[in-house]
């Protein structure tokens, strides 16, 4: 098997994703400590965080149907470039004394419908730049340089932020846009041509292909749950650790440990290749209710942080062998409808578990939203081995376009 980074458009590939990574790792820090320094208001960074988000999730399915239509190759660095003019709007907004929050919100709304339409070209860029036998370890080096950069992130940007202020995040990240699509024009992708046919009929054959699968939708209702879980454990543990467990110092070290889990997870991804690959991620996933639980019962800061870095390494594990099996079970030409809507399950339901762990924590206590959302991760990852396509989902990933198509008529 070839090495996929002997590949030169994947190593090309891999170079313009861990460049855009490195630049956004640096935002969420940089653009917190800078709305708040502008307003005072975290109601203000609420509006530019939503004006990110609402785009996202509206236009994923749409940007889907844009990745399978047209060569997501384009589609991939028209993003970039959007998504580059975006942050350095932002960036020469932070740089003025005084920035309008109103153009950096105009300017997260554009960033966040390019994203829409970015985040389905990626399977297919895989798919189209690695041959099947090396995309389980092509996407594990993704996974291990996006969380190498989750990793750094914080940090470069507080070294930035202290020497340079908030700004030169954003352009740092804009210029990272820029260079990531100067290195994606000049691969090479294998594409295959889809029908045109209306925008609403495109759409429909991507579901069909979903719901044809029991093992796929089944675990996006499970992968959905978790990341409703960790909106819960975001929102209400941070007070939980400063409140209960010792202070600030043990919110920090649970997520560092968390980002160090990810990164182990993912170098383990590219080594381990489980029979059955959904099986096994989907109840590794299931160990999430294990932090969630400790949480709620204030267990010693040392349990909860061992707990969190296992959880994450998990998750970490699961995402590039989860990817591989994605790649090798769907045509080329539904690819990026398909996951547009694993992604679209994944983020949208983030925003209800922000919502609704404050009022429930209001009303019971934070004990109360974290048990029950350590509850339902347990169930609904745990509770996939009982869905017969997931236990019978083994090696080697790889359907004939045709039998696909057929699935659906």
């Amino acid at each position: 098997m070839t090495h996929p980074l002997r590949v030169r458009s994947f190593r090309l590939l891999f170079l313009g994703r861990t460049v855009s990574g490195l630049g956004d790792a640096v935002v969420p820090v940089a653009l917190a400590l800078a709305v708040l320094r502008a307003t005072g208001s975290t109601g203000s960074l609420a509006l530019v965080l939503a004006c990110a988000m609402v785009p996202r999730l509206l236009l994923l399915p749409l940007g889907g149907v844009v990745a399978d239509r047209f060569h997501a190759q384009r589609v991939a660095v028209t993003t970039d470039l959007v998504r580059c003019a975006a942050q350095l709007v932002v960036g020469v907004q932070l740089l003025a004394d005084t920035p309008s929050l109103t153009h950096v919100a105009v300017a997260a709304a554009v960033g966040g419908a390019a994203s829409a339409f970015a985040i389905p070209t990626a399977a297919p860029l895989v798919a189209g730049t690695v041959e099947a036998d090396g995309r389980q370890r092509a996407n594990a080096l993704l996974g291990v340089t996006a969380n190498a950069s989750r990793l750094a992130g914080p940090a470069l940007a507080g070294l930035l932020i202290w020497a340079a202020g908030p700004g030169w995040a954003f352009i740092l990240d804009g210029i990272s846009f820029a260079v990531s699509a100067l290195l994606l024009a000049a691969i090479r992708v294998r594409h295959v041509p889809v029908p045109r046919r209306s925008l609403g009929t495109d759409l429909v054959r991507g579901w069909r292909e979903v719901r044809a699968r029991d093992w796929y939708w089944t675990s996006l209702v499970g992968h959905g749950v978790w990341n409703g879980a960790a909106a819960v454990l975001m929102t209400l543990g941070p007070a939980v650790a400063v409140d209960r467990l010792g202070g600030e110092g043990v919110w920090v070290l649970m997520l560092q440990g968390g980002a160090v889990g990810m990164l182990a997870g993912s170098l383990a991804a590219a080594r381990f290749r489980p029979r059955r690959p959904v099986l096994v991620g989907n109840l590794a996933l299931a160990t999430y209710a294990v932090p969630l639980a400790l949480l709620a019962a204030a267990a010693p800061a040392p349990a909860v942080i061992a707990a969190y870095c296992l959880a994450l390494t998990a998750l970490g594990f699961l995402n590039p062998v989860w990817e591989t099996v994605v790649q090798g079970q769907f045509a080329p030409e539904v690819l990026a409808r398909v996951t547009s809507y694993d992604w679209l399950m994944s983020l949208g339901a983030m925003p209800i578990g922000y919502a609704v762990a404050p009022l429930a924590a209001g009303a019971w206590g934070a004990s109360a939203p974290l048990a029950g959302a350590a509850l339902l991760v347990a169930l609904a990852c745990a509770g996939t081995a009982a869905v017969p396509g997931v236990r019978r989902l083994a090696w080697p990933a790889a359907p004939a376009p045709e039998r696909a198509g057929a699935a659906v008529g």
